[in-house]
């Protein structure tokens, strides 16, 4: 019998592979970053080769390191940022541009149009989502009218589009199969998902060619097969990150949520078969699941989360390494009044303002470097905050309880903040790779590896609880000055 399950992870800034045991343990993890690519101000972009040659490498590393073969593989789980954009040659597999990355803000002038044509109800009823430059349908129809012949192309049926699963998936099969998740394809601002089916009325407007986009299927399906040293190893699990990472942390009741630290935040709560509406600035989204039934799920999403602190680092070389963030954040009590608004690509939920940019405010004479880092790490928090009101506000319920995970997770500054200022308790599990585990457990299912839900739920480790210490009154306090700095921030580059 295999020993292992293979996860592939493609996030914004690293491509990663994770092998788990039976047990959920890790038995080898590889990691590589790769470029950022910033043509203009509010653009963003990766070069989709780079995308490939880095998870191929992590994967080709991570058996390596754990000195097996391919045949101890029962099988692979995908994993990805979602929302980026990729369009390919069918015939050479060459990328016909860059990756489009789902901060990327390029395509807002298309979004005001959308809105302008009264297409706004239409999109959120139809896709669950608000419009916004953040999603895949627009970036699309970006390239297919700034690229020389991509639009006579595409409508011939020589370009394909897919999100970077459908990418990973393509160039693993060698070519054979061209397709994607339900949770991926709910992204994109094109698929009905009550439907299940791409929407035409969106296509057309768009002047997106059916013949270009990849068949859909369930999370938990076999996509298809890699061929790794000789042995083909099914592709068996497929979801974007953060429906992998709801899977991971065993959400798989309604109610039941969770938030991932990565480069932005994103606060999922399973809404069960109910695609629920919201009326607060979330968005509904399909679930990771398996072919007998579809679940939902409202989300939040920040664009800036962990990404700030990467800015304090590599841009304002405030900080040498991330971890540093949280020791000087416990060298001052408070910032001194100081906040950042971390809005460098606009702002997500509840907020939805594309033209929002970042902002310092706060500033005296006796501001330090202690007191910015500190007000970087609070500005996660107080992001995640404001989901967490507007999805309390949709569901009628407190949420007094949250699992959480992602890389920012193990900061312990930041993960007490978050209990203090949302006055919920932080449920940390022990392995925080959740979203590389939703995507194991997806496609370790799907096979047989483990026999189902309840089996995956049984080996899911509580770690580190946190709660509330900080004085409810001052709290508010600081939440006040919070939205106060948000609004100076708002609508800036319109």
């Amino acid at each position: 019998m295999s020993k292992y399950i293979l996860s592939l992870d493609q996030g914004t800034t690293s491509s990663r592979a994770i092998l788990f045991d039976h047990e959920q343990n890790i038995a080898a993890v590889e990691q590589k970053e790769f470029m950022q690519i910033y043509p203009h101000e509010g653009w963003v972009e990766h070069e989709p080769m780079a995308i490939y040659s880095t998870q191929y490498a992590v994967m080709m590393a991570v058996i390596a390191k754990a000195n097996i073969t391919a045949q101890d593989i029962a099988a692979i789980g995908i994993t990805n940022q979602r929302e980026t954009t990729i369009l390919w040659d069918k015939s050479t597999g060459q990328p016909i541009y860059n990756a489009i990355v789902w901060q990327c803000r390029r395509t807002s002038s298309i979004i005001d149009s959308l809105v302008n044509d009264g297409l706004g109800d239409y999109i959120k009823q139809t896709t669950g989502l608000i419009p916004d430059a953040y999603f895949s349908g627009t970036k699309i129809k970006w390239i297919l009218d700034n690229v020389e012949g991509a639009r006579e192309r595409a409508e011939k049926g020589e370009i394909l589009f897919g999100t970077v699963d459908t990418w990973l998936i393509w160039k693993l099969s060698g070519g054979k199969a061209h397709v994607t998740d339900y949770t991926n394809a709910s992204r994109t601002m094109i698929f009905d998902i009550h439907k299940l089916d791409w929407d035409d009325r969106l296509l057309e407007k768009l002047a997106i060619p059916r013949a270009i986009l990849p068949e859909v299927k369930p999370s938990g399906s076999i996509f298809a097969s890699a061929n790794i040293n000789g042995v083909e190893i099914p592709i068996a699990g497929n979801a974007g990150d953060q429906q992998a990472a709801l899977f991971g942390q065993c959400c798989f009741e309604k109610g039941e949520a969770k938030c991932t630290y990565g480069t932005g935040c994103f606060l999922l709560v399973n809404t069960g078969s109910d695609a629920a509406v919201s009326g607060n600035g979330l968005l509904t989204t399909i679930a990771a699941g398996f072919s007998n039934k579809v679940q939902y799920a409202l989300e939040g999403s920040v664009f800036t989360g962990g990404a700030v602190i990467h800015w304090l680092r590599d841009e304002m070389r405030i900080i040498v390494d991330s971890a540093d963030s949280e020791y000087f954040a416990g060298k001052v009590a408070d910032t001194g009044g100081v906040y950042i608004v971390p809005a460098f690509t606009g702002l997500g939920a509840p907020y939805w303002d594309m033209y929002a940019r970042g902002c310092i405010i706060g500033i005296t004479r006796g501001t330090k470097r202690t007191h910015i880092i500190r007000a970087a790490q609070e500005a996660i928090a107080y992001q995640v905050t404001d989901m967490l009101e507007a999805m309390e506000k949709d569901i009628g319920v407190k949420m007094t309880e949250l699992k959480v995970d992602g890389g920012a997770s193990r900061d312990e500054f930041l993960m007490q903040f978050q209990a203090d200022i949302s006055r919920a308790v932080i449920i940390r599990p022990s392995v925080l790779e959740t979203t590389t585990m939703g995507a194991a457990c997806l496609a370790g299912i799907t096979v047989g590896f483990w026999k189902n839900i309840e089996d995956v739920k049984a080996r899911w480790r509580r770690g580190i609880i946190f709660e509330p210490e900080m004085d409810g009154e001052y709290c508010k306090k600081l939440i006040k000055g919070w939205h106060k700095a948000v609004e100076r921030s708002r609508n800036w580059a319109e």
